[in-house]
């Protein structure tokens, strides 16, 4: 009887603010081909309180059964040796993620080595592999990382919808919902566009509150909101295109912040993430960076924070980008 040959597969995940993307792919996969089998699933990140930071249980409850799913049928012999997770807010929030993500992790895939990355450094190498220079990360949150080899990561802002991530989905959300509240009271700055917008969206805006506050998933409800507030500005509102032009000026200014961490006056720079499908929001962050980083060098990025991952676990345990944790932390697993 013929001998089945061992084949080694990767796995990559990319949690966003938004949703869960998925990647399995064989180890010999050409870096910037399609992966082999990939799922997308429309289940936002969630902060638990009881866990100090993003819900691992939550996570592994929807994460697991979709990873075996897309293992379910590989060829006779094909093992997964590595998988990489890279999530939103890991750097910050990412306690519970280090603790109880691998064991499960390991258990249902067999994976000998595993990759736990913020969402900053799946970007990053995704969008620009090992070179140096800046991603800027926008979705529902916003970071940007400087990488310059020798140097380590250098990160700003990515300090979640509360506290920062200015310029975001979220944060664009929640300016033009407070543009339309404005309006509603009768306040100066108001726009009664984006209130039609909102009531549209949410119902009664005075039930705003109950639809946003209580929710672990309020950046990505906030985030929602973004697109209403690009259309608006579409249609003719000058607060809604006064904030485009703050969330990008906003944007370049955390761009350069990560250039001068890095000591690139220069850098490669690459903007990914959903964000920036948003083409006014995109054409206002280039304006602004034209004089916040005149010398940056634009880089259409590689691919998505999903390649970012298979290239972190392709290459794992040997990864070509320097450990920092909790921002890239590489665990191996008993045999």
């Amino acid at each position: 009887m013929a001998r089945t040959v061992e084949e080694r597969w990767i796995a990559g995940v990319d949690v966003g603010g938004s949703g869960i993307r998925l990647a399995l792919a064989p180890a010999r996969w050409p870096d910037g081909t399609a992966p082999a089998r990939t799922a997308e699933l429309a289940v936002p990140a969630r902060v638990s309180a009881t866990a100090g930071g993003l819900d691992a249980g939550a996570l592994l409850d929807r994460l697991l059964p979709a990873l075996q799913g897309l293992a379910a049928g590989l060829p006779d012999g094909a093992r997964i040796g590595a998988v990489a997770v890279g999530a939103t807010g890991a750097a910050l929030l990412g306690r519970d993620l280090a603790a109880r993500l691998p064991g499960p992790l390991a258990r249902a895939t067999g994976a000998r080595h595993l990759v736990l990355a913020g969402d900053a450094i799946t970007a990053h190498v995704g969008a620009l592999g090992t070179g140096a220079g800046v991603t800027v990360a926008g979705g529902t949150g916003l970071v940007a990382i400087g990488h310059r080899p020798g140097t380590g990561w250098r990160r700003a802002d990515g300090w979640g919808h509360l506290l920062g991530d200015c310029g975001s989905g979220g944060w664009l959300g929640r300016a033009g919902l407070e543009a339309a509240l404005r309006a509603y009271d009768g306040r100066p700055g108001g726009s009664p566009l984006l209130l039609a917008a909102a009531e549209r969206r949410y119902g009664p805006v005075t039930g705003l509150p109950a639809a946003l506050q209580p929710h672990p998933d309020r950046a990505a409800r906030l985030a929602a909101f973004s697109p209403d507030v690009a259309e608006a500005a579409a249609r003719g509102c000058p607060a809604a295109a006064d904030l485009l032009r703050r969330a990008g000026g906003e944007i370049a200014a955390t761009a350069a912040a990560a250039a001068r961490a890095a000591a690139l006056p220069a850098p490669d720079l690459a903007l990914t993430g959903g964000l920036f499908r948003l083409a006014p929001l995109h054409r206002a962050t280039l304006a602004a960076l034209a004089t916040a980083l005149p010398a940056a060098r634009l880089r259409t990025p590689d691919g998505p924070p999903l390649l970012g991952a298979l290239r972190l676990a392709a290459t794992a345990p040997d990864l070509p980008w320097p450990l920092d944790p909790p921002l890239l932390t590489l665990l191996t697993t008993r045999p």
